[in-house]
């Protein structure tokens, strides 16, 4: 199929029905436990990394996919008729992704590849990537694709409600949210994907609280583009959904399991809260 093809990797939480639905590739990243490699999406879901991570003596690491995966999606894509690429990938600063992105769009000579590092994760960067693939779908070019997409990530937000700091803290991705570890016991702690990095959103006293201003800020923020819930096996996630009820938001909200990549970093419990603001709202520097 002629014009712009979307390619993404698996840490932006995408659904199988949202991104086949909007002809977007994801290439798997890998997760680890022990000495099994198995690929994300493909090898094991959502669910099944839940249970294994129950039962795991030692928490999962991940890695970022090699630049081979992500050169057989460009190559699949010149081959089904697309005229160029724009790769959408999870932010730079929290894996090594992109750099493996762009690793391959240099050695991919049979059709035009364009990188870009959204600074952002899970359904942020899954929002970016349908964003990305509406233009696309509009018959815009890459130029302009990646101009929409860029402009939207002015737009993003990412907050989440954990239930733990254990696996920010054990995988190395914890960033600015440091300080929160020595008051762990009392609060229940939100935080945003800021400039491409973990950082302290608010410290909360009790889950329902967290979940409340995870509802606020969506609210707050309204109205807005498009938003998605992504949920790492937390069961009160419908709580979060009854709370959200109301908000102006001009497409339904998207909700998706927290996968494998994200999950390994922020723990069982989880929930995200992933929206675009309205066009003419936000810029990147808050």
């Amino acid at each position: 199929m002629a014009g712009v093809r979307i390619v993404t990797d698996s840490a932006c939480d995408l659904s199988e029905e949202l991104a086949g639905s909007n002809r977007i590739d994801v290439v798997p990243l890998t997760v680890r436990f022990g000495q099994e490699e198995l690929l994300d999406r493909r090898d094991l879901t959502a669910p099944e990394f839940w249970a294994r991570c129950r039962d795991a003596a030692e928490l999962p690491e991940t890695s970022a996919p090699p630049p081979g995966a992500f050169q057989a999606a460009y190559e699949r894509a010149a081959a089904d008729g697309a005229t160029a690429i724009l790769c959408v990938t999870i932010s730079a600063a929290l894996s090594a992704t992109y750099q493996s992105a762009r690793t391959a769009a240099d050695a991919t000579s049979a059709i035009e590849v364009a990188v870009l590092d959204t600074r952002s994760v899970t359904m942020g960067e899954g929002l970016l990537a349908l964003t990305a693939a509406e233009a696309a779908a509009s018959g815009a070019s890459l130029a302009e694709v990646r101009a929409v997409t860029e402009e939207a990530m002015t737009r993003t937000r990412v907050f989440g409600a954990l239930g733990t700091l254990e696996h920010l803290q054990r995988g190395g991705r914890i960033g600015k949210a440091r300080a929160l570890l020595g008051s762990m016991l009392s609060i229940k702690p939100v935080i945003e994907v800021r400039d491409g990095v973990v950082d302290e959103e608010s410290k909360q006293r009790t889950r329902s609280r967290s979940l409340e201003y995870l509802a606020a800020k969506a609210k707050g923020d309204a109205p807005l583009e498009r938003l998605a819930v992504a949920s790492g096996e937390a069961d009160d996630v419908g709580v979060l959904l009854g709370l959200l009820e109301g908000v102006e938001v001009a497409r339904p909200i998207d909700v998706v399991e927290l996968g494998p990549v994200v999950g390994t970093h922020a723990g069982p419990g989880t929930i995200g809260v992933c929206y675009l603001l309205g066009s003419g709202s936000g810029t990147l520097g808050r």
